[in-house]
């Protein structure tokens, strides 16, 4: 598995930690560190750029995923899809050294492999419109 992707797996456990136990985000990660396995340092410092960044902007990222999941509460997203969706626009919007396709294709990947039958297209469609919107909005016609 390549590296980026490992970070993004581990980013995802954290922050799951973090809205499961309601602890922040940069405890939790710290006691994920302590508790998995030894990972190599570019891995870390990914997942570590990922869990900083999205507890840096999470107000604002929360309020982008409550904006483009159309009649759906933030707090009743699976803890999966939310965290997920997290990662994504934290990529998306903060992290230019990253393109749009492959923060999105890579929270499809996410959502698909520990989320539920639906939590890929869920993901997909919030992060599409987000993109299309704001990332990479339509040039006026001249």
């Amino acid at each position: 598995m390549r590296n980026r992707t490992l970070a993004r797996e581990c980013a995802l456990k954290i922050l799951y930690q973090a809205d499961v136990t309601r602890r922040e985000i940069k405890a939790a990660a710290q006691n994920f560190w302590e508790e998995a396995p030894k990972e190599d340092q570019p891995v870390k410092e990914f997942c570590s750029r990922i869990t900083s960044g999205v507890a840096e902007h999470l107000p604002f990222i929360d309020e982008k995923i409550t904006f483009y999941a159309t009649n759906w509460q933030l707090k009743r997203m699976a803890v999966i899809d939310r965290n997920v969706l997290r990662i994504g626009v934290y990529e998306l919007l903060f992290s230019a050294d990253v393109p749009p396709k492959v923060s999105i294709n890579e929270a499809i990947e996410l959502a698909k492999k520990y989320g539920d039958m639906d939590s890929n297209k869920f993901v997909n469609g919030i992060l599409d419109k987000l993109h299309k919107t704001e990332v990479n909005p339509p040039k006026p016609q001249s």
